[in-house]
């Protein structure tokens, strides 16, 4: 089950590229609130307790903004391209019953046969679940796999009341028997050449 973290906000009164600038220098994530049909909520987000909350996937946040609060699911983040920084944030209203489709972590587990290799394409699925109740991850056991089998979508055991959304058929683990590579024979090396030429030579003279 996703976490729930809890969070104290502040109500977001400038806007603009400077204000934006201010926020984060501040040390502080700009964000909006938005779902339901409702006007958005922008708001002021506490920058080192957000970024702890955003490494976990499908984080439910507990939101205090100004006295309200407001349960949301983190949608969309928008990140530096080099440095670990939030520019801003999008925060879906959700509810319990609420059905949302998000995207949860495949995990491998166990061992697979000696003299295979293992390569995994996809590394999440996407489900239809209560936003609450949302899996932190799904695991899927490759002990003993050995070359040509395959685990799908379809294959994964997912929790009670929580349903694929992705292609059934996608591949998500594959087994195959590890490949040695003919590297030929060695060539010969300059110094080895030499000292061969020198040993004909002095058979010839003998």
């Amino acid at each position: 089950m996703a976490d729930r973290i809890k969070l104290s906000a502040e109500p977001r009164e400038e806007f603009g590229k400077g204000a934006a600038r201010r926020i984060r220098r501040d040390a502080k994530i700009p964000a909006v609130i938005y779902g339901h049909g409702a006007e958005p909520v922008h708001v002021v987000l506490p920058g080192h307790e957000t970024m702890l909350a955003a490494r976990h996937a499908n984080a439910i946040l507990s939101l205090d903004v100004a006295g309200k609060n407001y349960l949301t699911m983190i949608k969309d983040t928008q990140r530096h391209a080099i440095r670990p920084e939030i520019y801003h944030m999008d925060l879906l209203t959700v509810r319990r019953g609420e059905r949302v489709e998000v995207e949860v972590a495949v995990h491998v587990e166990g061992e697979i046969a000696p003299g295979n290799i293992l390569t995994q394409p996809e590394t999440v699925i996407v489900v239809d679940v209560d936003a609450l109740d949302v899996p932190e991850y799904v695991t899927v056991s490759v002990e003993g796999r050995t070359d040509g089998e395959h685990i799908t979508a379809a294959d994964i055991e997912l929790p009670e009341d929580v349903t694929l959304v992705s292609e059934p058929e996608m591949a998500v683990v594959n087994v195959h028997a590890e490949v040695e590579q003919d590297l030929g024979e060695e060539p010969e090396t300059e110094g080895e050449e030499s000292e061969e030429a020198a040993e004909e030579s002095a058979s010839d003279e003998s």
